[in-house]
């Protein structure tokens, strides 16, 4: 140690060197570090340090001046140091983000980190960077589709309204089909899960059929009227409004909810409506099939029941969904619907703006849109010449 310089080493940082070097998982450069200090509180000298941590002279010094300056603290918190590969410039990036928004060259239909580093001649490691910072992901892309109906809002309000505020002595259903639901048999049977293994089935498998399932949700109460059929033309769809006949009470009103699939408008069913006056239809927009309600249980169905299931014949996918069914009816859950019907008409009216605004013969339908939705027409959020 040179002289003149004393390291006084208190009960409290003994005690925290200490444990820095009897514990096994500490940083091992934490620990010469720490004994570098408890020996030099010891009275030992340099070289004795020297030759018992394999340190120079210099670091030596070094870290007892770091430990006289900021203590225990300062001996495991490194100083930052530049990184030796400089930051790349500010063009670089915004060439990166430019090109990443436009169509790439060649025959290919979005962007890779590979042909974007090839391109503007950084790793690929910076270009990741750079597209993480910006959020962007040329390799994702969401579907979307945007309504055409001409009463698109009048159509929302009036289904939302029935969802969140239904009239008094009626009752509001959902009602959609689930067409070709196949009856699929693995050729193999699958492994069960285990430690460190997902539950796993063959890719291949046999086809025994399909069937069609008519499903009623009761907004209110949560159960679901669901027949299984094995077409799902008008006739059976008459069957099945037979069906919700029988098993809603006389006397309430049944609002129906339903898209605009064309064996929902035959003239055969428009004429059932005529004999049944407590039926009254709604029909969702078109390309709005995610207004019906039912769409969220034939989701779970999905997932939780079809998906990975094996079925042997049409009889047993059946069993399975009316048991799913059962379940379902057993435990129901209310459809609560919690959007704002003004935000979707503003995202709506955003969506054709953004497709229409570069296409100037669209320029006055832009122009409808925004007097339709502003004056509370609800008529347009159409981007066509008119």
């Amino acid at each position: 140690m040179r002289k003149g310089i004393t390291v006084q080493v208190s009960e409290g940082d003994r005690v925290r060197l200490a444990g820095i070097v009897a514990d096994r998982n500490s940083p091992q450069k934490h620990v010469w570090r720490a004994r570098i200090v408890l020996m030099t509180g010891d009275g030992i000298g340099t070289n004795t340090i020297m030759r018992q941590t394999g340190k120079s002279k210099v670091t030596v010094w070094r870290w007892q001046e770091r430990f006289m300056a900021q203590g225990v603290d300062g001996l495991v918190r490194d100083k930052t140091r530049p990184s030796r590969i400089p930051r790349l410039p500010a063009t670089v990036q915004e060439q990166t983000v430019a090109l990443t928004q436009t169509d790439p060259p060649g025959e290919v239909t979005h962007w890779t980190a590979q042909m974007m580093a090839k391109q503007v001649g950084i790793s690929v490691s910076s270009v990741q960077r750079i597209w993480h910072t910006h959020g962007l992901q040329p390799h994702r892309v969401r579907q979307f589709k945007l309504s055409r109906d001409r009463q698109f809002v009048t159509k929302l309000r009036d289904i939302v309204g029935l969802y969140v505020d239904p009239p008094a002595h009626a009752v509001v259903l959902s009602v959609d089909e689930k067409s070709q639901i196949q009856a699929l048999d693995r050729t193999q049977p699958g492994l069960p899960i285990k430690t460190g293994r997902c539950a796993t089935m063959t890719h291949d498998y046999k086809r025994h059929g399909t069937t069609t399932l008519f499903a009623a949700l009761n907004v209110l109460e949560g159960k679901i009227i669901g027949r299984c059929m094995q077409r799902h033309r008008h006739q059976e769809f008459i069957r099945f409004l037979n069906t919700i006949e029988a098993d809603i009470p006389a006397g309430k009103i049944i609002h129906v909810v339903l898209d605009n699939y064309a064996t929902h408008k035959h003239a055969r069913v428009r004429a059932w409506l005529d004999r049944h006056r407590r039926f009254v239809f709604h029909y969702t927009p078109t390309s709005a099939s995610w207004l019906n309600a039912v769409e969220g249980f034939f989701a779970k169905l999905t997932k939780r029941r079809l998906k990975r299931g094996v079925f042997r014949s049409i009889v047993d996918l059946q069993a399975a969904i009316n048991r799913f069914l059962k379940e379902t009816n057993d435990d129901p859950k209310p459809f609560v619907w919690t959007a704002d019907p003004d935000k979707i008409i503003a995202a709506v009216k955003r969506g054709y703006q953004t497709l229409c605004v570069d296409d100037p013969v669209e320029a006055r339908a832009i122009w409808y849109v925004r007097a339709a939705v502003g004056c509370g027409h609800v008529s347009g959020l159409r981007c066509a010449a008119l």
